[in-house]
């Protein structure tokens, strides 16, 4: 499994199906299973930025956290972040924008160590920690919180 580290609050925001797209400095050709790993740095700046607060940005919610485990997606599109990038308020201009689909929020954070800086593959053991994850089905309380 390939993963990506996102500074908060834009891991909280992919997690959260808020942003479906990850700016990165370089392209991949890889397609396929992303973990969303939340970094161990908060983009503090960002935290105030009008889209965040639209979206509900809470520091208070477990996959606010960091340094962990998040959500798992599909990557399947890179956009060049060209002249007719049509990507939305999240894409940063001159960035490659990494699109995100079936965003799947993990129930609760796995502590885990990234990597900043593009794709990285994830230990087995953790792979196998989150697959595990997604394939439980929900808890009483869980399905209580949801309906």
């Amino acid at each position: 499994m390939q993963a990506i580290s996102v500074r908060q609050p834009y891991a909280w925001a992919v997690a959260r199906g808020h942003r479906r797209l990850s700016n990165q400095s370089e392209p991949t050709s890889y397609r396929g299973t992303l973990l969303i790993h939340a970094a161990m740095r908060v983009d503090l700046d960002s935290c105030g930025l009008p889209r965040v607060r639209a979206a509900g940005w809470d520091p208070s919610d477990p996959l606010a956290t960091l340094g962990a485990a998040i959500a798992v997606a599909e990557l399947t599109d890179v956009c060049d972040g060209g002249p007719s990038c049509a990507c939305g308020e999240w894409a940063r201009q001159g960035e490659h924008h990494w699109r995100l689909e079936d965003v799947r929020p993990l129930r609760r954070p796995i502590v885990a160590l990234g990597r900043q800086g593009g794709l990285w593959t994830v230990q087995p053991s953790l792979a196998a920690e989150v697959e595990a994850m997604l394939l439980e089905p929900p808890s009483h309380r869980e399905r209580v919180l949801t309906t």
